[in-house]
């Protein structure tokens, strides 16, 4: 019989959709092919807005081992058989109605992203929004999410080096908590996330089956609203615990036992159907499952319900079957639990039993083949408006060292340090570079090779210039990683939007896309995983549009790494422009944004000086030039200046420096393209000058770093006091 209207907003299905399953299938589905399909249509799973515009990507590259899409993560190869697995996800939907389990289970499922691979995931990133922290829900959701990570983190031994949180009014009541991970392990131990073999058993391994998360990949299909709270149900409870022993088996599994499997795929979204009907459609094949052989932890379920649901920690291993036994009794020495559910089939069908009855029975390119809808958008009205704002007439800045002050201790500039002391960041001693600075390092054991790794995004650019904004948050997390002597090899994304079936949204999705897309192929970084997460609206709003970048890189001796740590005595260099900025270099800033208190502005960005830049550093650190390296971003070169000498625990002499006739463009404008670097010695200054010269790359000296006070130009600051607004702005904001 047809169904009604609640039961299509269960499964994030409209009617029209619903028509289209009807032709597809030429009859009424079932209720278990109606959660399937809903499941792996909604836009979660799906990617019905989003995936349409992924051919703009560039994917390839000489180090891509894997193809986007195809596994749970993308792979680069590192050289002398050693690669690096990453990607990012997110999980905001959950994190705004149960702050810590939805933060704690986005962890898990990133972790299990990696290990599917075959691969150790050594590190965790996170990449977080919040509203303003003057409001009490804001502050809860953040202490949450916060906590959750770092509980589900340190539970399981990974250490979190890194991140990045940003405040605006547009996240309140949603939250965006995007988390990353990467793995790394020898490249002939890659798995993949195929059912191959017809024949083949299908073993689900790990947590048994409850109703925690059913439906929650259609949860985050649509917009939150008065009435989400209801869905509380539809967020999963996590056992890092579980987790630990699950990774370890699945690790050893690949590491010494490769062979005896065909595939390993996660258990995320949409829980036991996502996994198997893709990994049935990776590998050309059909599945058949019996839900009577899920164990679970709940009496009375019924077979949708088993089908559907999220509980964490489980994966589907597919054994060749003449090694079941050993793989069974690889993951039961690991006190785990492993069942038989089903058989690899030929027929390309997924078959759903629950014993003897059929449940369901559909073509595994039903669920497979999502509806699209490509993006008909409209350029916003108020882009016009913010960009035609005449920044020449905002006043310039009255007092530079107060402004300077307020700035260090906004808590969108202000030290993470109240955040990350709550992270295991050395735990598996790999961390060379710890979280604090530009990006986290980590060793490659075995070998000299280290890997960098960040997250970036300004929601704000990205809103007053898509296309531009999105190429600003891929430049950055570049330069980010550039800073400490490392190559940036390959990105991964987490698309963060609102509704894209309005016109304005859609246009700022797909002109982010080309953004990222541009950026990408100007740096030569490949985009190799990634996550799209829509629907990121309440009663008051959308989201600001927040593309975020997780940029990897790659340090041939890990022993030469740089940090934004400079010694005293050395010489501080502006490299990529001059000092000198007109009042369009306020666009978008944090400055700007807090004086006006609104956003204007056109941001802009050369990619092509972009890339000469980001060479140019890496070419002089080569050559021995640089004892410290520090990006310019959220509140430009005073900012960068003042973060260096807190690091440094020492001051700067630069306050005989031209700084043109706009002092807050040239103090607090976000011009791009920047970093700032230490020279040690004069031969070493007048060295990188010249090399400055020949490469093209504007260079200006500011000053010597040492005494107790930061002087650049009119700014005159005691770094004490410096440090008292910049260590505590965070805190005292979470104080209320």
């Amino acid at each position: 019989m047809p169904v009604d209207d609640h039961t299509l907003d269960q499964v994030a299905m409209s009617r029209a959709e619903y028509e289209r399953l009807l032709d597809m299938l030429d009859r009424e589905p079932t209720e278990v092919e109606l959660g399937i399909v809903g499941a792996l249509w909604s836009e979660h799973c799906g990617y019905k807005h989003s995936r349409p515009l992924f051919h703009h990507f560039p994917t390839e590259g000489p180090f891509v081992l894997t193809k986007v899409g195809e596994e749970n993560a993308g792979a680069i190869d590192l050289g002398d058989g050693w690669c690096a697995v990453f990607k990012m996800e997110s999980h905001n939907h959950p994190s705004a109605i149960e702050p810590y389990e939805g933060a704690a289970t986005g962890v898990g499922g990133i972790l299990r992203d990696i290990f599917a691979m075959g691969m150790r995931p050594v590190a965790l990133l996170d990449s977080l929004r919040f509203g303003p922290l003057t409001d009490p829900t804001n502050r809860h959701l953040f202490n949450g999410v916060v906590a959750g990570i770092g509980g589900y983190g340190n539970c399981i031994g990974v250490p979190t080096v890194g991140g990045e949180v940003q405040f605006d009014e547009s996240y309140s009541g949603n939250p965006l908590v995007n988390a990353m991970c990467v793995g790394v392990g020898r490249t002939e131990h890659l798995l993949s996330a195929s059912a191959s073999g017809p024949g083949n058993p299908l073993v689900l391994v790990g947590a048994d089956t409850g109703r925690d998360g059913i439906h929650g990949a259609t949860f985050a299909s649509v917009e939150l609203d008065e009435n989400s709270d209801e869905r509380r149900p539809a967020v999963q409870v996590g056992n890092p615990f579980l987790e630990k022993l699950l990774l370890e088996a699945c690790v050893e599994l690949a590491e010494e036992h490769g062979d005896w499997i065909e595939g390993l795929q996660d258990l995320g979204a949409a829980g036991l159907t996502s996994s198997s009907v893709e990994a049935a459609e990776r590998a050309g094949t059909g599945v058949e499952i019996d839900v009577a052989l899920v164990p679970r932890r709940e009496e009375g379920m019924t077979p949708y319900e088993v089908m559907l649901s999220e509980s964490q920690e489980r994966m589907l291993v597919i054994p060749k079957r003449e090694h079941l036994d050993e793989v069974l009794a690889l993951f039961r020495r690991w006190e785990i639990h492993a069942d038989v559910i089903g058989t690899v089939t030929d027929d390309d069908m997924v078959t759903i039993r629950d014993g003897d009855e059929v449940v369901a029975r559909i073509p595994v390119n039903v669920p497979t083949d999502p509806p699209m809808y490509p993006p008909e958008g409209v350029r916003p009205s108020e882009l016009d408006r913010w960009q035609a704002e005449d920044l020449d007439a905002v006043p310039d800045v009255a007092d530079p060292t107060g402004a300077l002050l307020e700035l260090l201790a906004d808590t969108n500039i202000a030290s993470r340090r109240s955040i990350y002391r709550q992270y295991d960041h050395q735990v598996l001693n790999n961390t060379v570079v710890k979280p604090g600075g530009d990006a986290a390092v980590l060793r490659v054991k075995g070998s000299t090779k280290g890997v960098s790794v960040a997250t970036d995004c300004n929601g704000r650019f990205v809103a007053l210039e898509p296309r531009v904004g999105a190429a600003i948050a891929v430049a950055e997390a570049a330069r980010n990683v550039v800073a400490t002597g490392a190559r940036p090899a390959a990105v991964t994304d987490c698309l963060n939007f609102g509704n894209p079936e309005k016109p304005d949204v859609a246009y700022q999705l797909e002109q982010a896309i080309l953004g990222i897309s541009d950026a990408c192929s100007a740096l030569g970084t490949p985009v190799v995983s990634g996550n799209a997460s829509l629907y990121n609206e309440t009663p008051s709003g959308q989201v600001l549009p927040t593309p975020g970048i997780g940029m990897l890189g790659v340090i041939d001796d890990v022993h030469r790494t740089l940090t934004a740590t400079p010694t005293e005595g050395d010489t501080l260099l502006l490299l990529g422009a001059p000092l000198a900025q007109p009042a369009a270099a306020l666009a978008g800033s944090q400055y700007l944004t807090a004086t006006l208190g609104r956003l204007a502005g056109r941001p802009a960005l050369d990619l092509d000086h972009e890339a000469a830049v980001q060479r140019f550093v890496l070419d002089v650190h080569a050559a021995g030039l640089l004892s410290a390296a520090h990006d310019c971003a959220d509140g430009g070169l005073a900012v960068a200046a003042a973060e260096m000498c807190l690091a440094a625990g020492a001051g700067l002499d630069a306050g005989d420096v031209e700084l043109g006739t706009r002092l807050d463009a040239a103090l607090f404008g976000e011009t791009q393209s920047r970093f700032l670097v230490a020279v040690s010695d004069a031969a070493a200054v007048a060295d990188l000058e010249g090399r400055a010269a020949a490469a093209g790359v504007p260079s200006t000296r500011l000053g010597t770093v040492g005494g107790e006070r930061m002087r650049l130009g009119p700014v005159d600051l005691d770094l004490e006091q410096a440090r008292a607004a910049y260590d505590g702005g965070l805190e005292r904001a979470l104080a209320g």
